[in-house]
């Protein structure tokens, strides 16, 4: 294909995504230099969800001049997709040079159906709704899933306890994590699980004893990753 056709059906494409609108499910808010926020969209397929971003950059080494955000997004939700890590599914990734506003950034992802971030389960009383062994089981799962990013050399970057969602389907939970903006692959494993649980230990609902079933579950997978923490995580 001509690279001037291939141009055209790119631009084709991210205008065609950048004119559908729906509700905001988090509203524009500056930050980075630009604006990013969140709509909720609804697709033949079923609903999606568009992160659309304005001057919304990210600078490192490798791009000095500054790169958007949704890129490197993109990146994290491939790479941990093949890590078999549960995220949202990539249904668009694209970006734009507008000479007034700069780079425009759009980011659409499937709904993870079914899924409920794990603050708002325990809120809506899904502890209570399982027994022992079953909330046990999770938090194993949510310790496992976490040493398969970092196994694979990959680190959130924003850990917070409203980034794992959870399900349970006939009984058994289901683990998947979400806003992989921040997320980068580091060269060492172990500082980015160093990095990613203590701050997940500092911003989750979790007592001391339930946060030693989920290192049990991390450490089943990537002991390393969790040697020398301590309990606290302080």
């Amino acid at each position: 294909m001509p690279l001037s056709t291939a141009n055209d059906l790119s631009q084709q494409a991210f205008q065609h995504w950048w004119q559908q609108q729906g509700d905001w499910v988090e509203a524009p808010n500056a930050r980075r230099g630009g604006e990013s926020g969140v709509q909720r969209l609804l697709d033949q397929s079923g609903v999606l969800y568009a992160k659309r971003q304005i001057g919304h950059i990210y600078r490192s080494l490798l791009h000095p001049q500054g790169r958007p955000t949704v890129l490197r997004e993109r990146n994290a939700l491939l790479a941990l997709e093949a890590l078999g890590v549960p995220v949202p599914q990539l249904v668009y990734c694209g970006v734009e040079h507008d000479p007034q506003q700069g780079w425009r950034g759009l980011l659409v992802t499937a709904e993870l159906q079914g899924f409920t971030d794990i603050d708002s389960w325990y809120a809506q009383g899904g502890r209570e709704q399982c027994d022992e062994t079953q909330h046990s089981q999770l938090l194993h799962q949510i310790g496992a899933t976490l040493a398969r990013m970092h196994l694979g050399h990959w680190q959130h970057g924003c850990l917070y306890a409203k980034h794992v969602f959870v399900r349970f389907e006939e009984g058994q939970p289901q683990v998947a994590l979400l806003d992989l903006e921040k997320s980068r692959r580091r060269l060492s494993r172990v500082r980015a699980a160093r990095h990613d649980l203590r701050q997940l230990r500092r911003h989750s609902p979790w007592s001391e004893q339930d946060w030693q079933q989920l290192l049990q579950g991390y450490r089943a997978v990537f002991a390393e990753g969790a040697r020398g923490l301590g309990t606290a995580l302080a």
